[in-house]
């Protein structure tokens, strides 16, 4: 396992404050938050946001939807669980919930999901590049299409549940933003994902945040001044990678951020 399971640390945090820009819509039968560029073009820059098991009307995911449309993507956010996400509330309730949680939502249930979620993208919106953003249990769908005809470049935070045989074989560039303290992506697993990155050829980065938890770059405390710069810095990360791999081909600057 390059990144162990989901456990307690995946569901615990802060709940963030603001008032989301987009709008949820039904889009072939799954929920999406969709937050779009101020110039409302048509998406040349598109990035499929895989979330936390808070799901697509958690705030902190709106939130961050808002943050990349606010960089100029057209922004999307599936309901990878069917109106079945963990419930951000109680922690002592999230424990007795994941146990029983988590079987009702393996690879056969989510990557049909994630399957519409691209081909809306490509053929409806008619995007040719798409980015991919995987948060805690997200992450592990990015390295599952991070191939032709999926995603063209990844980003993952603090990844859970994704396996050797998931990473091995990706097939575009991948950054990975890793928390210090982290019972999922272990420092054994950080340095056995850089193995096998090493040995896959494509592109990749791993960044170190210190001091801060699974989690940081959704849910961390943001009245923790040093949490929430490692937040600001982790995002930063995924948009200069996305820009640079989705326009360094054809000589364009990336440093939009």
């Amino acid at each position: 396992m390059a990144s162990n399971a989901p456990g307690n640390c995946c569901a615990t945090g802060f709940k963030h404050e603001g008032n989301p820009a987009g709008e949820l819509v039904n889009i072939r039968g799954v929920q999406n938050y969709i937050a779009r560029p101020a110039d409302q073009r048509s998406p040349e820059k598109v990035v499929i946001i895989l979330s936390d098991i808070f799901g697509v009307s958690f705030i902190n995911n709106q939130l961050l939807a808002d943050d990349f449309a606010a960089r100029g993507y057209l922004a999307i956010v599936p309901d990878l669980f069917k109106g079945d996400p963990i419930r951000f509330g109680d922690i002592e309730d999230i424990k007795v919930q994941l146990p029983s949680w988590f079987p009702n939502h393996q690879p056969i249930h989510v990557d049909p999901i994630v399957e519409s979620t691209i081909q809306y993208v490509r053929d409806d919106l008619g995007a040719t590049r798409v980015a991919a953003a995987g948060y805690c249990f997200g992450a592990k769908y990015v390295c599952r299409y991070l191939k032709d005809g999926g995603f063209d470049v990844g980003y993952l935070a603090h990844p859970s549940h994704v396996s050797h045989e998931e990473l091995a074989p990706i097939s575009g560039p991948l950054s990975i933003a890793a928390s210090e303290i982290d019972e999922i992506f272990t420092t054994q697993l950080r340095h056995e994902s850089e193995d096998i990155l090493i040995k896959n050829g494509q592109p990749w980065q791993i960044n170190l945040y210190g001091g801060v938890t699974h989690g940081f770059a959704v849910r961390t405390d943001l009245s923790n001044m040093s949490w929430k710069f490692a937040k600001e810095q982790a995002f930063v990360q995924a948009v200069d990678w996305f820009n640079h791999y989705l326009y360094v081909n054809e000589g364009k600057s990336f440093f939009f951020s």
